[in-house]
């Protein structure tokens, strides 16, 4: 089945989406972004098929999020994060706080999130780079910007 492409849309959200929206390569990314950086690692994690594995991993290299690194004399690789891909790790991040709000029941969160810089642990919240106040859905009004398409 061939995918829609949405890297030609004038929409950031699409653009992001042909990047990351097919559902395996979130995963992916956030199994690399924990130490998971092998093909075998990755696929025993995911219980994805070596097929999909490959081409989820090849898709991500094709995108400049991830990077591909011999370990071995044979053809083995590592997979690495990019900064492009660790930036997209940021967005995985806001998408667990609202799992984890919505989605994970008594149990809990499955994961918490240590700050380095204060040793808390913390969720993360979107904050406006200018004055750094709360930047969520209610707090900010759309305008067209220069890539707009109309």
């Amino acid at each position: 089945m061939q995918r829609t492409d949405f890297s030609r849309m004038a929409c950031s959200i699409a653009r992001t989406l042909d990047v990351i929206g097919e559902p395996w390569s979130p995963l992916v990314l956030r199994d690399i972004w924990v130490g998971l950086t092998r093909f075998e690692q990755l696929q025993a994690d995911l219980g994805i098929s070596r097929k999909v594995l490959t081409e989820r991993l090849n898709h991500l290299v094709d995108q400049g999020v991830v990077e591909r690194r011999p370990y071995d004399r044979r053809p083995r690789y590592e997979y690495v994060l990019t900064p492009k891909g660790t930036e997209l790790v940021d967005l995985l991040m806001v998408m667990t706080r609202w799992g984890d709000r919505w989605l994970a029941g008594e149990a809990g969160p499955p994961v918490l999130y240590r700050h380095r810089a204060c040793g808390e642990v913390s969720d993360v919240d979107l904050r406006c780079t200018h004055c750094g106040g709360p930047m969520h859905a209610n707090d900010v009004d759309p305008l067209a910007g220069p890539g707009s398409a109309s």
